[in-house]
């Protein structure tokens, strides 16, 4: 097998502690004569960070907190170690706008990721966005930055991954061509349960996901449904399509990843095995392809595939995707923080996991967004629906 003839590409990784950053950096390594780490980001975990740092040698690399920054200098100086540690507010702005910079990774979990994003997007990267909450928080002001920017905008989530490798690689034809996008779901540890059966359901449980092997919050996510809805919003800004061009089937076997149904009736889908290193190895070379390192399906051993309705019963945050989008601007934004601190409070066990829901509901009558123009404009509303989701959370707490 031949190799790809791919140019040396510099990357930033943000959030390269996580799930998707360790993966990514996993493809990365497979693959030195492409690929070199420019910078790498973290928030908390300075161990790991440093970890990476040995290992790869970036330029570059920042922590969410001045504290966790002075630590990992320290560690890297009595390491011996070059990387210089970036401490200014804006330092996953310069990580991920930096000239020396052609491919950024983004994914930061959360609202936290969106103006790294946006500096990208303005320097004209190729973005790899795993950060969905970019999109459904940033929404037009997001997808209008990427095209003024000039930037390469390649998903990473394996649903969206597997839509865009489903379509022509002409954008401008993707609206005319697409019938329906069918987002798949696993259905998270609860499929197949009685509502009232999750009202004593704990972090551990939650997080127990039978296919995919991801971050706590996306795990909860998962077990609600309310990953798949912000993917509705994430597929709605990514491919240009109304909502109503838009459907989610539970696929317990995570095997197609996702489908897109075209005007003349046929019917493509992206399959592989549940593994995210195949998005991320298809985003890092794209046109082309590189070894991903994952196992490969065996359709003489693989079981039937079955896909089902989702239950509007058990999963009722899935439904405020198309709600939300048919909305007033901004309240897909209102939406994402609500559940960010539902999600939270959660995995802190102050609240049960069938409220996570229903913060969510009271934040999105509490807040009135008016149409976001701005990052600032975005921040703002972001803190207002923190802030009407912190009392909900506190007034429905177990």
């Amino acid at each position: 097998m031949s190799a790809p003839s791919l140019p040396p590409r510099r990357i930033t990784v943000l959030g390269s502690t996580g799930s998707v950053g360790t993966s990514t950096l996993d493809v990365i390594a497979r693959h030195p004569e492409h690929f070199e780490v420019f910078a790498l980001s973290a928030a908390t975990r300075v161990d790991e960070l440093l970890a990476q740092c040995a290992r790869f040698k970036p330029r570059f690399a920042a922590m969410a907190s001045p504290e966790h920054a002075a630590l990992l200098a320290d560690r890297l100086a009595a390491n011996g170690l070059p990387t210089q540690v970036l401490r200014s507010d804006d330092a996953l702005e310069a990580i991920a706008s930096d000239e020396d910079v052609d491919i950024v990774m983004a994914a930061i979990v959360g609202a936290a990721g969106l103006a790294p994003c946006l500096a990208a997007a303005r320097a004209g990267k190729r973005l790899l966005l795993a950060n969905k909450e970019a999109l459904v928080v940033g929404g037009e002001l997001f997808m209008e930055t990427v095209r003024r920017g000039g930037a390469t905008l390649l998903p990473i989530d394996s649903e969206h991954s597997a839509i865009f490798q489903c379509l022509p690689e002409d954008p401008a034809a993707w609206p005319r061509r697409i019938e329906k996008i069918i987002l798949t779901a696993s259905g998270g540890p609860f499929r197949g349960r009685a509502p009232q059966s999750l009202r004593d359901v704990t972090p551990e449980e939650a997080c127990a996901h039978p296919n995919w092997v991801m971050g706590r919050k996306i795990s909860v996510d998962s077990a609600t449904m309310m990953n798949k809805a912000l993917e509705v919003i994430e597929a709605r800004h990514l491919f240009g399509v109304g909502p109503e061009r838009i459907d989610v089937v539970i696929h317990p076997q995570s095997v197609v990843h996702s489908m897109v149904q075209f005007v003349d009736g046929s019917v493509l889908a992206q399959m592989g095995t549940p593994d995210m290193r195949v998005p991320i190895a298809c985003g890092l070379a794209w046109p082309e392809r590189v070894e991903s390192g994952t196992g490969r399906l065996d359709f003489r051993q693989l079981a039937d595939l079955s896909f089902e309705v989702p239950d509007g019963d058990l999963f009722p945050g899935l439904r405020l995707a198309w709600d939300a989008l048919r909305a007033a601007p901004g309240t897909t934004a209102v939406l994402n923080a609500a559940n960010e601190v539902a999600v939270e409070a959660f995995l802190a066990r102050q609240l049960r996991f069938d409220r996570i829901h229903a913060v969510n509901l009271e934040t999105l009558e509490a807040v009135a967004p008016s149409k976001p123009s701005s990052l600032a404009d975005l921040l703002a509303l972001d803190a207002s629906a923190r802030a009407a989701a912190r009392k909900a959370a506190l007034r429905l707490a177990a």
